[in-house]
């Protein structure tokens, strides 16, 4: 294994080469490399105590904490798999992924839908997990391939139920190595988790800051004062921070109470650049764009690699190819919209048990991203939307998505969602199904001429009819019961 590098290897040189720089910060809780490998070693032997094998799943039930880190890093030095929950989901959504993943252990923080789920063996954080780590003892441990999935992160449930996709070391490592290049990252880099750690936006800042020796600072979830006062105090360099969490944080310091100048981040407002030092790295240039999922390990495109491109998701990732795919295979032209597919070191593994679902996402040796994009004439990439399914009017295939998202863009609509209804002549033909905004007024005949202002018009709604709501199922329209309501069918391959 002389190529491998594992997660639990990166923590071990650091522990050698990095003897005195802080690696956590966690309320009163502050540790450097050599301590943090030392707690992480007794962690893995009194889990490998419990039973935990090479391929069992570990489970962590709670919110932002050092022990994600600890926990990640013990299962990848045995073999196994950490999974953070999502902690905001009802003791339903937790219930499922307990069954689903089969965990040969459980670490949980104490709330009414832990309670009531907890199940005899699980470790309550705090006391019991100080003394499960106590417990441990200091061994050896045999190296662990870094193409063996380590990380488990549940996606969204965009088909009504979610999937946990498995990464690798190797992927993670490959994936952080291309962030801290893009963000320009430095050894003393201090990283805020303050973002949830079940999400991949914070896990792969987290797990950059790891492999450039920086400080990984945990605090359990968003308050903008404790993230200034944390700012301040431990000197961060970046945080999990976007939008209305930006402006929430230069309101809780409008009194200058705070000093967050060592904050080296995107430019956002007046006050807000006023109080930080704005960042000059690509990725911070770019405001943070791109495209990306889980599946990819987090970012596949950056913005900041086409700075003044035409397509808003940038270029690809250095350690990834990306192609925009037809239906059958095959690449399509440059500013035909496609699938965004890929391959590369930063790609997941595939989900834990879905083997179908994993067969149908890795055809022709590509993982095919279920989203939409178009490859602009410059090369860059334009992120268009999901793709779930398609429409063949005449010789013309038409993504929902790219109509759905032009509808959207029009300033009476709330909400959009297209299917194909049946047509003798075109074969299928496009309906939109529409709710508009309250006290707000369009026409079908005003909906129809602003999306052919976008599109080609073959891809414009034949008919549009107006509701109330959208069905969901997920975070996606429901397209079966759109099309039982709304006359929906003859789809391509049905």
């Amino acid at each position: 294994m002389i190529h491998s590098l594992s997660l639990s290897d990166v923590l071990a040189d650091h522990a050698r080469s990095r003897p005195q720089v802080t690696a956590v910060v966690d309320g009163a809780v502050r540790l450097t490399y050599p301590e943090l490998d030392a707690r992480v070693t007794r962690l893995a032997a009194a889990l490998r105590a419990r039973g935990v094998a090479k391929g069992d799943r570990v489970l962590w039930l709670g919110q932002n904490a050092h022990a994600v880190l600890e926990l990640l890093l013990a299962c990848s030095r045995l073999g196994a798999v950490f999974c953070p929950a999502n902690w905001r989901q009802s003791a339903d959504e937790l219930r499922f992924v307990v069954d689903d993943l089969s965990p040969a252990a459980v670490a949980y923080e104490p709330s009414d839908v832990t309670q009531a789920l907890r199940q005899e063996g699980w470790v309550q954080a705090g006391e019991e997990y100080e003394s499960l780590v106590a417990t441990g003892q200091e061994q050896e441990f045999p190296q662990v391939d870094d193409a063996e999935p380590v990380l488990a992160l549940y996606t969204a449930a965009f088909d009504g139920r979610p999937n946990a996709a498995l990464l690798s070391s190797a992927a993670l490592v490959a994936h952080a190595t291309s962030l801290l290049v893009v963000r320009q990252m430095e050894p003393v880099f201090t990283f805020l988790n303050n973002g949830p750690l079940f999400h991949v936006g914070t896990m792969m800042f987290c797990l950059a800051t790891l492999q450039i020796g920086g400080t990984n600072v945990f605090t359990p979830a968003f308050d903008p004062e404790e993230v200034c006062r944390l700012i301040d105090a431990e000197r961060v360099t970046q945080a999990f921070l976007f939008g209305g969490m930006i402006d929430a944080v230069a309101k809780a310091n409008e009194s200058g109470k705070y000093d967050l100048s060592s904050l080296r981040f995107v430019a956002h407002s007046a006050a807000w650049d006023g109080m930080i030092t704005v960042d000059d790295s690509p990725w911070c240039r770019s405001k943070m764009g791109g495209y990306g999922q889980t599946e990819v390990g987090g970012m596949l495109t950056f913005l900041g690699l086409a700075e003044g491109g035409a397509g808003f998701a940038g270029r690809p990732s250095p350690l990834v190819q990306v192609r925009i795919l037809a239906p059958d295979g095959t690449e399509v032209p440059a500013g035909e919209t496609g699938e965004i597919c890929a391959r590369g070191k930063t790609l997941f593994s595939g989900y834990f048990a879905r083997p179908d679902l994993n067969a149908e996402k890795s055809k022709n040796g590509w993982h095919h991203t279920g989203d939409l994009g178009r490859r602009e004439p410059d090369g860059t990439i334009t992120f268009i939307g999901p793709r779930l399914r398609m429409i063949k009017s005449g010789a013309e295939n038409v993504y929902p998505a790219e109509v759905e998202r032009v509808l959207k863009s029009h300033p009476a609509v709330a909400d959009a969602a297209v299917i194909g209804v049946p047509d003798e002549t075109w074969h299928q033909t496009v309906k939109a199904i529409v709710a508009l905004k309250p006290a707000e007024k369009a026409s079908e005949a005003d909906l129809i001429d602003h999306v052919r202002t976008l599109l080609a018009a073959y891809k414009k709604p034949r008919h549009i009819t107006f509701v109330d709501s959208i069905p969901k199922r997920g975070f996606t329209p429901d397209y079966d019961a759109l099309d039982e309501a709304h006359g929906g069918g003859n789809y391509p391959g049905a």
